[in-house]
């Protein structure tokens, strides 16, 4: 069985870019504790680290990745609480994972083969980018068990359309990549063979940019989300005046009026 020191994989590119590969093959790449350890750890540490600029999040396997680690759960059941304070421990973790990929900095894209059900579709919906290979499938599937998948539910309701999504949470049904392409939950399906390079591709795109501008423009798309139509133009409108004042901005729009490729200096 992997353990935690092998179960994801760390690469780092000369162009910034962080491919991060889940790798408990044999487990299906589920996000047991280590796993979800492991994830929350690498994001929180990625998110301050300047010569990381993308974060592409691949799988190792026929599986992006499975979901909760069932064995482990029902092995929690093993308590006088019969699992309660267990239950509630390890989807605290889980969401605090999907969060963190949210409020992480650092563009993060997810590169998609085989399936990802239940919160490995979840895992897919928290990343702000998906490319998936054509073969690739997605399902919600926790209704087939008695379970229904409300925690994936908040990053799929978040992703895709209220019939979409419902139609997957109460289904259950595997979605092939190019119908999750057309609902919204991935950017693109690609050949199988293609994947890569495709991903890479946009993730050296999204690297060349500021780093300042694009963490800037992440973390208010998240904020403002939420807000009324009004108070959504109010805090936009501030971020865009601060950051019409960074480096970055004046630098960028002196390079365009020039004609001349921007420096970046990230600030």
């Amino acid at each position: 069985m992997a353990t935690e020191t092998d179960i994801l994989l760390r690469d780092l590119s000369s162009d910034g870019i962080l491919r991060l590969t889940l790798n408990d093959v044999a487990r299906r790449n589920a996000l047991s504790e280590a796993m979800l350890s492991k994830l929350g750890r690498t994001f929180a540490e990625a998110g301050k680290d300047s010569a990381i600029r993308v974060i592409v999040l691949a799988a190792n396997g026929p599986a992006f990745c499975a979901g909760h680690d069932l064995k482990e759960m029902t092995a929690g059941r093993a308590t006088p609480d019969v699992g309660r304070a267990y239950f509630t421990k390890v989807m605290a973790q889980c969401s605090g994972v999907m969060q963190g990929i949210v409020n992480c900095p650092k563009p993060v894209i997810a590169e998609v083969t085989g399936i990802a059900t239940a919160a490995g579709c979840q895992l897919v919906a928290s990343c702000d980018l998906a490319v998936a290979a054509d073969s690739a499938k997605f399902s919600t599937p926790g209704v087939h068990i008695g379970l229904f998948c409300s925690t994936p539910m908040v990053a799929l309701s978040r992703n895709i359309s209220n019939k979409h999504a419902m139609e997957m949470l109460l289904t259950g049904d595997m979605t092939p990549a190019t119908r999750a392409a057309e609902i919204g939950l991935v950017n693109y399906a690609v050949p199988a063979q293609d994947l890569t390079a495709a991903t890479m591709e946009m993730a050296r795109k999204i690297a060349s940019k500021s780093s300042m501008t694009l963490a800037t423009g992440k973390r208010a798309y998240y904020a403002q989300r939420a807000m009324a139509l009004a108070d959504a133009y109010d805090y936009a409108s501030q971020v865009m005046v601060d950051n019409m004042l960074a480096h970055d901005a004046q630098e960028g729009i002196g390079a365009f009026i020039e004609k001349r490729a921007p420096q970046w200096q990230d600030r």
